[in-house]
């Protein structure tokens, strides 16, 4: 299930070859995949979003932010292979056409129309192979059309990235449903990623706009692979209102039944994008307690996981959790060395302002599992968050080294 998990949503694929164009390949692959999707919705969304903090933003980035502010989305169009970021005016114009397109084919405004790009940054989009494409993925949207639709934005990722949960918000049971893409370039805030998280709940105006941020905090900003922010990086929700239930407004019950669901859901695709980071092979989740507030926590536990020595340490299956103690002691969160407690795997490795006598073998061995916990108690207040990462390898750089080739 993804994003046509909540009711009223469509989605249509198609495979326009961007990437070939965008590498200058002789001739596109027969076997070439689906590489744009629409995702369509019956009714006009009550849409939020947040996007990249890098200063160079994809023209996609910019138009978003602009058709926001009407907020009467009802679609949204993504390409993979081409960023369409340092593109200039053309890739405004680009940008803008894609909007107009899908809206033509949809009855719709070009401003009703979100557009998302990924892939190599600084080629114009193939836009003869893609205006096709659009036609063609509109004329296939499907209630079943989620999963297609997942594959069609990944770029390096290994599979696609999906979640869906059912809530129950003032008696009426509510769906959520997401994909994101992502596997490289990630790093709060926020990562090479495209996410979108669907709802069929109905909520006043304005909600989604003022919970996104909330829901990105505990899941997307807390992903780190490689230390890098992309240019395009996007995670919008849309709740089309299809389900019928009473409007959620702000401050209510239902709006913290709601919030719980996107968090769960962005949370199960943020653990999906740290596990297929490129070139990985674990997956590592930072988990900070008892620190001085949420803040701090969410800022001790990104620094442990973007932390180079840590992933490489995790790689090799080195015992070496002086590392871990080192990137909570640079994070910038409060830390009293003597009240820290530490474990890796379960396995007590430091307390009390020291190192214990431990089973370097056992940690050893909790280095290699496939899934790797790290739990840093701060014993300051109530505050927690966790983060999630990757191991860094040599195919890390071997994927990087040839991106364009």
């Amino acid at each position: 299930m993804a994003v046509t998990f909540a009711r009223g949503f469509r989605a249509g694929t198609a495979a326009c070859g961007i990437k070939a164009f965008t590498t200058g390949a002789s001739a596109i692959p027969t076997n070439q995949r689906d590489d744009l999707c629409v995702v369509h919705s019956a009714h006009p969304c009550d849409t939020g979003g947040v996007f990249t903090t890098n200063k160079v933003k994809s023209a996609s980035v910019v138009i978003d932010q602009l058709h926001l502010q009407r907020n009467r989305v009802q679609a949204l169009t993504i390409n993979s292979g081409n960023a369409n970021a340092c593109t200039g005016a053309q890739g405004f114009r680009d940008a803008l056409l894609m909007a107009k397109l899908s809206a033509d084919r949809l009855d719709l405004d070009p401003d009703q129309v979100l557009v998302s790009s990924t892939g190599v940054i600084g080629r114009f989009l193939p836009m003869d192979a893609i205006k096709p494409g659009i036609a063609q993925a509109c004329e296939t949207l499907s209630p079943d059309g989620g999963e297609s639709a997942a594959r069609a934005i990944m770029t390096t990722d290994t599979h696609p990235k999906t979640a869906h949960v059912e809530v129950d918000v003032g008696g009426v049971t509510v769906r959520v449903g997401g994909m994101c893409k992502g596997s490289g370039m990630i790093h709060p805030n926020m990562a090479t990623m495209l996410a979108y998280i669907t709802t069929d709940a109905a909520v006043e105006a304005g909600l989604m706009a003022r919970m996104v941020k909330t829901v990105a905090d505990r899941s997307f900003n807390q992903v780190t692979v490689d230390g890098d922010s992309s240019t395009n990086d996007s995670f919008l929700i849309l709740a089309n209102g299809a389900a019928g239930n009473e409007p959620v407004r702000a401050g209510s019950v239902e709006e913290e039944q709601l919030q719980a669901a996107l968090t769960h859901v962005a949370q199960e695709l943020s653990r999906a994008i740290a596990r297929d980071g490129e070139g990985a092979t674990k997956l590592i989740t930072v988990k900070v307690l008892d620190a001085a507030t949420n803040d701090e926590a969410r800022t001790a536990a990104r620094a442990v996981a973007s932390s180079s020595l840590v992933k490489t340490a995790v790689h090799g299956g080195d015992p070496n959790w002086g590392r871990i103690v080192c990137a909570l002691g640079y994070s910038g969160a409060e830390l009293a060395l003597d009240r820290l407690h530490l474990t890796v795997g379960g396995l007590v490795v430091f307390e009390r302002g020291s190192g214990v006598d431990v089973d370097l073998a056992a940690v050893r061995r909790a280095f290699e599992q496939p899934e790797i916990e790290i739990v840093a108690k701060l014993g300051l207040a109530e505050g927690s968050a966790e983060a999630w990462g990757c191991d860094l390898s040599e195919e890390y750089v071997r994927i990087n080294a040839d991106y364009t080739t």
